[in-house]
Order: C-alpha cells, then sequence, then structure tokens
C-alpha cells in the first residue's frame, strides 16, 4: 500500500462511522432537521475561514515554485466553497452580523487550531496530511450517499450540498491533493510516515467530531 492507502486503512472504521452518522444520513435521506444544517453551515463557514489560512502558511512553506501555485490555487478553491455555502446561508437568512459574532464551537476551535499548528511548525507534507481527512472524507461521504441512495443528489435542498461534493471537479482537486502528497514523501524515512499517518488519524477524528458537534449543536 502507498502512504494514502495506509492513512485510510487506519481510519477505516472512523470513514465508515461518517456515512452511518445520524447527521449524514440526514441529509441521505433529507429529513435533516434543518436546524442542524443550520448550525452545521455556520460553523463550517467558520471553519472554511480557518481552513484557508493553513493553505496560506502552506504558501510561504512551499520549497518550490508548482507546489507554491498549488496551494494558492487552493485558496481560490476555498473561496469558491464559501460562496456555495453563502447560498445556503442566504436560504437561512443568516447575515453578515451573524457571522461576525458567532462564536466558533470548541470542537470547531479544536480541530482549526491542531491544523493551523501543524501548519505552522510543520512542513509540506504535513500540512496535507492535515487538511486531506477534510477535503477527501467529503467526496468519499456524498459518493457513498450517492450509492446508497441515487435520487438523493435530486434533493430540493440537500441535493446542492451532495452534488458538489460528488462532482468530477471536486475529486479531482483532491486527486491533485493526493498525488502531491504522495510525490512529496516519497523518500520519508518510516518514522517520518508514521508521523504523518498519526496527523491524519488525528484529523479523522476531528471530522467525526464535527459531525457529533453538528448533531448535537453543541457550543
Amino acid at each position: 500500500m502507498n502512504l494514502v492507502e495506509q492513512m485510510l486503512d487506519a481510519t477505516r472504521s472512523i470513514w465508515t462511522a461518517y456515512n452511518d452518522h445520524p447527521f449524514v444520513l440526514g441529509i441521505q435521506n433529507g429529513d435533516l432537521d434543518r436546524s442542524k444544517f443550520r448550525y452545521y453551515i455556520l460553523q463550517d463557514y467558520l471553519y472554511l475561514e480557518e481552513y484557508a489560512k493553513i493553505f496560506a502558511i502552506a504558501v510561504a512553506k512551499a520549497k518550490s515554485r508548482e507546489t507554491a501555485l498549488l496551494f494558492s490555487k487552493y485558496i481560490s478553491v476555498i473561496n469558491g466553497e464559501l460562496n456555495v455555502h453563502k447560498g445556503y446561508m442566504g436560504l437561512f437568512n443568516i447575515t453578515e452580523d451573524e457571522v461576525l459574532h458567532a462564536p466558533r464551537a470548541l470542537d470547531n476551535l479544536s480541530y482549526t487550531s491542531y491544523m493551523l499548528r501543524v501548519a505552522y511548525e510543520e512542513g509540506e507534507a504535513e500540512i496535507l496530511a492535515a487538511i486531506l481527512s477534510c477535503a477527501y472524507s467529503y467526496e468519499v461521504i456524498s459518493k457513498k450517499i450517492l450509492q446508497n441512495k441515487p435520487e438523493s443528489a435530486s434533493d430540493a435542498f440537500y441535493g446542492l450540498w451532495i452534488q458538489g461534493y460528488s462532482s468530477d471537479l471536486y475529486a479531482s482537486g483532491n486527486q491533485i491533493l493526493i498525488s502531491t502528497l504522495l510525490k512529496l514523501t516519497e523518500h520519508y524515512t518510516e518514522a517520518q510516515k508514521k508521523h504523518l499517518l498519526d496527523i491524519f488519524i488525528a484529523c479523522s477524528r476531528y471530522e467525526l467530531a464535527f459531525w457529533d458537534m453538528s448533531w448535537e449543536m453543541k457550543d
């Protein structure tokens, strides 16, 4: 197995739990309480603001022009994702003032703080390992939803979310992240790879905690 395959194998039970989660099942079945989704959209917006900073730091950490350009492009991708969320925010009548004053939930703050620490203290590959669990898991989750219930993509409310994360465009972005991580770690020692694995496992656990947080609407 290559490094990414090892990461996915080590987190198999966590990733399986994503699609078994009542929040994700609610999106799949179209019956998720919209107040929970509203809470999630707002917290996810706040999360993505911090997520963008991680890529900005990654640009500064990049050791090649090619990698710096890659990371800079993903800042633009994130801006696009925030625009998608603004569509839902408009449906929920979430104002800029509400976004400005909304507190980050503790699990949200803990997750982004961990990734920012990795970004500030470590290198390109470690940053990629930190962000990959979020980026790639959304593709896996949405495609599993479609596998379980193909008609969910046509849901009048949650279909937009499912379509966005299951799209070929989104998947192609993830493949770039994965191939870059594999390239950067070609000559990594086993100890270095183990450290990347630990980062990926931690962030996968944070992802599951984010679904819990959204379901319970935790402060």
